[in-house]
């Protein structure tokens, strides 16, 4: 071979290695970004963030659920052959066209939009804008264009500027104005709880508007049980059962109570120093739950966005459905009856949450949050829920979403926060509104999503 040839080869050589290099670059960008990963990360980023401001579980649901939306929006955009846009199935959620111009990456897309609606809700707005640059410097590194990142980018805020517009209808802000909450005289009635001494949070919040129920009081339970202060009535009776478990735990049902405890308000005394203790809310534990479930099941990025969507859509409705009842019956917690009636020494192996009793919002918002993810992926459904670790506690392994929201719901019980039918009559109204949901909602062109035949 010729000297010119040898060269001429070698330089050919020389540009399939560089185009080589440069495919696996483009290779790299798009598989992390098509990973399910990146979305669930997201999540724990808008979870530290709410557990760094302490927001309650109401509100968190709300947190919780826009990102998500937008998040999932942009994976309709993905794939419209199979995914149906909430828009215009969600109540007020009007329709809009978005355009996918040449260079957008749609899981990049979904990232920003996520990021930028989430860091509109908080107060630590940092702890997530910093998040956002960080995945957009990474995803430059690993080889997108700038073409890319800025059509990617474009698309991302247009739509979080188009669901945090459909946000700020949902009477929110306006609700931080009503009439706080003032405690009643009546014996029956909630007052607040030690160590804190809380008024009743979120008075006000069957005032939101709600993702798909016609309205807070759709699915009002029976009435709590009538009050009774005497040994012989119902209401003594239901009380002493939470005395008496409460002084009988076994080691399991104290490790029940405190996986399950969710509870942002505790606060823990020393001396004469109070101080609050950093806890993830029951909204957060089960889109926790949801992120763990997209990997179990190995979900692509988009079917991760819809997990998560439809967990928080599920939960949300719960919370509305489930405080207007609270602020109905104002139900006196099981803490202050004992003490009073009872034993006045005695203390619930919990922290008593700073709302009303009646019904229980965990076993109501577990319920349909166990109810949406077993629409999506079925029953049984081993996983092993490891999102309280960050937060000091150990693991615990299900069979299937329902297992764990029956676990969750009579953690309550254990936990010295609830009577029995606060738990069973919050597991009946969370199922109604899991059932409403799925007849009113789909995310797929071919099936509801929400609820297995």
């Amino acid at each position: 071979m010729g000297l010119g040839n040898m060269i001429r080869t070698l330089g050919w050589i020389l540009l399939l290695g560089t185009l080589i290099l440069g495919c696996g670059e483009k290779l790299d960008y798009i598989d992390y970004l098509e990973s399910n990963r990146r979305l669930i990360e997201a999540g724990g980023t808008l979870t530290d963030a709410m557990v760094h401001d302490i927001f309650s579980p109401p509100v968190a649901s709300r947190i919780y659920a826009y990102p998500s939306i937008a998040a999932y929006e942009i994976g309709v955009l993905a794939d419209p052959s199979t995914y149906r846009s909430l828009m215009g199935q969600l109540n007020d959620f009007e329709p809009k066209s978005f355009q996918v111009t040449e260079n957008v990456s749609l899981p990049l897309a979904a990232l920003i939009a996520y990021y930028d609606v989430a860091s509109r809700l908080v107060f630590s707005e940092h702890l997530i804008s910093s998040k956002k640059e960080q995945l957009l410097e990474k995803v430059k590194n690993l080889g997108a264009s700038q073409a890319i990142l800025q059509e990617s980018k474009t698309l991302g805020e247009s739509m979080a500027n188009h669901v945090l517009d459909y946000a700020s209808k949902d009477n929110y802000h306006q609700s931080r104005s009503f009439e706080k909450y003032t405690s009643r005289d009546e014996d029956y009635s909630w007052k607040p709880t030690p160590p804190a001494y809380i008024e009743g949070i979120e008075p006000n919040w069957n005032k939101i508007r709600p993702f798909v129920l016609d309205s807070a009081d759709q699915f009002i339970p029976r009435p709590a049980t009538e009050f009774g202060n005497v040994p012989d009535s119902q209401f003594y009776i239901e009380a002493k059962e939470v005395m008496d478990a409460g002084n009988s735990l076994t080691p399991e049902q104290r490790e029940i109570a405190y996986f399950w405890d969710c509870n942002p308000y505790k606060m823990n005394v020393k001396g004469h120093v109070m101080y609050a203790e950093k806890k993830i809310t029951p909204g957060g534990h089960w889109i926790g739950i949801a992120g763990i479930a997209s990997k179990n099941a190995e979900l692509g990025w988009i079917g991760t966005a819809e997990a998560l969507a439809v967990t928080a859509i599920y939960v949300f409705d719960g919370f509305i459905s489930c405080w207007d009842e609270k602020y109905r019956s104002v139900l006196i917690r099981p803490e202050t009856y004992i003490n009073r009636y009872m034993d006045e020494d005695w203390v619930p192996l919990l922290q008593t949450p700073p709302f009303p009793e009646y019904t229980s919002g965990h076993s109501v918002i577990s319920t349909a949050a166990s109810r949406a993810l077993t629409g999506l992926l079925g029953e049984p459904f081993r996983f092993v829920d490891t999102t309280e670790v960050n937060y000091g506690l150990g693991t615990r392994e299900f069979q299937s979403f329902n297992q764990a929201a029956e676990e969750a719901a009579i953690s309550r019980f254990y936990g010295g926060i609830h009577y029995i039918p606060a738990i069973e009559e919050g597991v009946k109204q969370g199922e109604m509104v899991a059932v409403y949901i799925a007849q009113k909602v789909s995310t797929r062109l071919t099936k509801n999503i929400g609820l297995t035949d």
